[in-house]
Formats: C-alpha cells, sequence, structure tokens
C-alpha cells in the first residue's frame, strides 16, 4: 500500500510539472496571436491537483481536462514560431549593424583626413587672387620731392603689366595654382611683411642681409658675414609654413622680385663657381662638364673638374642630356620665382638697384638709416660682372651657340623687357 502510494505521488507530481511547463509556454504565444488578431480571448485555466495519494480518480480527470484544452487551444489558435519576431524587431540587428559599419567607415576616413593633413603643407596646391598688390599710392609720401616716388611708382606699374601680358600671352592663366614647391625660394620678414623670391647673381646676398636687419637679427648689414647669410639659417623660407600660413602671406605681404639682365648674370655665375676655387662646383659639375665636352682632358682636369673653359659651359647649359643637372645661379628666373603664378607686388632690377631698393624700403617703412648695401664680399679685388664683360664672354661662342643662348633664356628677356645683347639675334 505504502509503495502504491509512493508510486502514484511520482506520477502526480511528474503531471503536475508538465502541466505547469505547458502554462508557462502557451501563453506567451497566445500574447503574440492577440497582437496579430486583436480582439481574440483566450479563456481557459489550468489547476493543480491535489496533492493526495488516494484521488488517482481525480488526478485522470484532471489530465484528461488539461489534454482537451490544449487540443481546443491548438485548433482554434494557429501556432506562431518563436523566431518569427514583427518586422520592426526583425529589422532592429540590421540597422545596430549599419550603424555600425558606418561609424567604422567614418572613423576610418577621419583617420586618413589626419594623415593627409599632415602632409598638407607638402601636397596640396593653393589657390591666390588675381591681384594682390601692396603697392599703392597711398604709400608714398605727400611730400615727394620732385616727383621722385612717383615716377618709380609709374615704372612698377609698367613692369608689371608687361610681366602679365607676356605671362597670358605664353602661359595658360585658366588655373592659378601654387604650390610649396612654388615658393620654397621666398623668405619671409614678418616685422615689415616683406616677401623676398631670392635670383642668384641679383644681390640675393645683400638683400638677405637688408632681411636680416629688418627682423632685427643685426644692426648693420656690414656686420654680417657671407656664410653667415648663406649657410645661417636665420631666415625663413615661405615652404616652412603651413597652408594658411602661406596663403595669408601671400595675400597680405609685399611680395617683390629683382632680377639681372640674363646674359650678365650667366657670366657672372660662371666667374663665381668656376674661375675661383669651389669644393662644390668643381667635383660636381666640374667634372661632368670636363667629362663629357673636353676632348684628350688631362687625368687631372677630370680628377679635379678646376679650369672648366665657358664654351664648355655653355654646351653643358644647352644640353638636353645635360650629364648633371640644373642649378639655381643659372635657372630661369621664371623657374625660381614662378612669376606666372605669383602676383610680385614689385620687380626690381640689378641695373637700377639703388633707387628701387630705396623705393621699396620706403615703402615698406624701414628705418630711414637702413640703405642697400653695395660692397662686394666674395672676390672683392675682382671687378663686377658688367656689360663689356659680358660681351668679352659670349665673343667665344659662335653665333648659332650665342642664339640658342638667349632662346634658352627669350623669357626672361620678354618678361622683364630686356633688350637683345648682340645685334644678330633675333
Amino acid at each position: 500500500m505504502r509503495l502504491t502510494c509512493m508510486f502514484s505521488f511520482i506520477l502526480l507530481f511528474g503531471a503536475a510539472g508538465l502541466i505547469v511547463f505547458i502554462h508557462l509556454q502557451d501563453p506567451a504565444e497566445m500574447v503574440h496571436q492577440q497582437r496579430l488578431a486583436p480582439g481574440m480571448k483566450f479563456e481557459f485555466s489550468l489547476h493543480q491537483p491535489e496533492k493526495d495519494c488516494t484521488s488517482n480518480n481525480q488526478f485522470g480527470d484532471t489530465m484528461e481536462n488539461a489534454a482537451k484544452q490544449l487540443m481546443k487551444i491548438n485548433q482554434v489558435v494557429p501556432s506562431y514560431p518563436l523566431y518569427q519576431y514583427p518586422a520592426m524587431l526583425q529589422n532592429t540587428n540590421r540597422r545596430l549593424k549599419k550603424i555600425k559599419m558606418r561609424e567604422n567607415k567614418k572613423s576610418t576616413e577621419r583617420k586618413m583626413l589626419k594623415k593627409k593633413t599632415r602632409l598638407l603643407h607638402k601636397e596640396t596646391p593653393i589657390l591666390i587672387a588675381m591681384n594682390s598688390s601692396a603697392v599703392d599710392l597711398t604709400r608714398l609720401e605727400i611730400d615727394d620731392k620732385n616727383g621722385k616716388w612717383k615716377k618709380l611708382y609709374e615704372m612698377q606699374i609698367e613692369r608689371k603689366k608687361l610681366m602679365r601680358d607676356i605671362c597670358s600671352k605664353y602661359k595658360s592663366s585658366s588655373r592659378r595654382i601654387i604650390t610649396p614647391y612654388h615658393v620654397s625660394r621666398i623668405f619671409v620678414e614678418d616685422k615689415h611683411k616683406l616677401l623676398y623670391c631670392e635670383v642668384p647673381k641679383a644681390g640675393c646676398s645683400n638683400w638677405k642681409r637688408v632681411l636680416m636687419v629688418l627682423n632685427g637679427l643685426a644692426s648693420s648689414t656690414k656686420d654680417i658675414h657671407h656664410n653667415t647669410v648663406h649657410y645661417g639659417n636665420y631666415l625663413k623660407r615661405l615652404d616652412s609654413f603651413d597652408r594658411n600660413g602661406i596663403f595669408y602671406r601671400l595675400n597680405t605681404y609685399t611680395k617683390m622680385i629683382f632680377v639681372r639682365e640674363p646674359f650678365e648674370r650667366v657670366v657672372s655665375a660662371f666667374r663665381d663657381k668656376f674661375e675661383h676655387a669651389n669644393n662644390y662646383y668643381h667635383p660636381v659639375f666640374g667634372k661632368a662638364i670636363i667629362s663629357k665636352y673636353r676632348r684628350n682632358a688631362t687625368k687631372e682636369a677630370l680628377w679635379t673638374g678646376s679650369g672648366v673653359h665657358f664654351t664648355e659651359f655653355i654646351q653643358y647649359l644647352l644640353d638636353v642630356h645635360r650629364p648633371v643637372g640644373m642649378d639655381i645661379h643659372w635657372d630661369h628666373v621664371s623657374r625660381l620665382c614662378s612669376p606666372c603664378l605669383i602676383d610680385y607686388d614689385f620687380i626690381g632690377k640689378f641695373e637700377s638697384m639703388e633707387e628701387d631698393a630705396d623705393f621699396l624700403l620706403h615703402l615698406i617703412g624701414a628705418p630711414k638709416n637702413l640703405t642697400f648695401p653695395r660692397f662686394k664680399d666674395r672676390h672683392s679685388n675682382e671687378e663686377r660682372t658688367t656689360n663689356k664683360i659680358t660681351q668679352q664672354y659670349f665673343a667665344q661662342l659662335s653665333p648659332t651657340e650665342r642664339q640658342r643662348t638667349y632662346d634658352f633664356y627669350y623669357m626672361d628677356y620678354q618678361m622683364f623687357n630686356y633688350s637683345k645683347p648682340f645685334e644678330d639675334l633675333y
């Protein structure tokens, strides 16, 4: 009897567990069905059997009623699989994935932008206004003696107009793009808002001295040694600034350039670099020039690179397959300073250096005791390269070589209004 009661109790406990499980699972499904079919009602109740080992019939009736009730539910209400959630819930994960992908993409783009920004001033071109001249008649003194400043100002207007006309004639101006490479030879003097494009052999050493005095780096131009000027790195170059710094200075500072008659400039460069001892130009340029253009060159000449002839130098200059590259001391001004891209406010000439320099210093408000130095600190015992000396050097060339050299510097001759140095040139 005790064994039978225990067995019946176990069966009753298992049945009760099954009914509780059904009671917990099915209503969830019916709730989903109610959402899909409003108004549908579920009226049923499951009663737990009493825990009495003697009520076997009651247990059986309860199980039968529960089974019938469950069958009735399954017939009236269609099943709704648990994984089929409403459309809004199904798309939630997809939206979250898309949002995460967009965030990752934006993060990658931000990293790339930062990387590009670090190289921006090395790669990004700069667009500047067509006219950014800082030279104006309002800058001139009212008590202009003998109309000197006004005449020089009008001369500047003519020089700028000619330069623009030549640029319009020979070069496309549809898009004015300036990169840091184009401003790499421009020196900056922030105190007086001055930009100077260096043209070697056109008074550049003394102009750098003036910039150093204006910047407060020296009290007098006479106190500055040649090596300090060129190798001291006291002056800032425009390409050392970021994009905004370059853009701001190009549009607000006075931009100046000083040029020289091209034949005279190239002779001055030759005399300086090849007719005097030089531990750079002789081994780098001299050896290559002698090796290619001199027949039966001596071993000493090939070894040292000293003693280059002017005719050999011109052969190198005109050779499209040069054995060694170009150099700033004889390169075109149009390549060094990009005057067709940068709208220079002041164009000075080596031939009229004194009055042009005084006029410029007056315009920028420089100290009245500061004047452009005229001393020659290299090879001071040697005569400056003049038109007469230039004629003597070019007389060594054939008419064809002179013509080709003139063609090589043709843009500089046209842009800065220099006349033909020889009558037989065309």
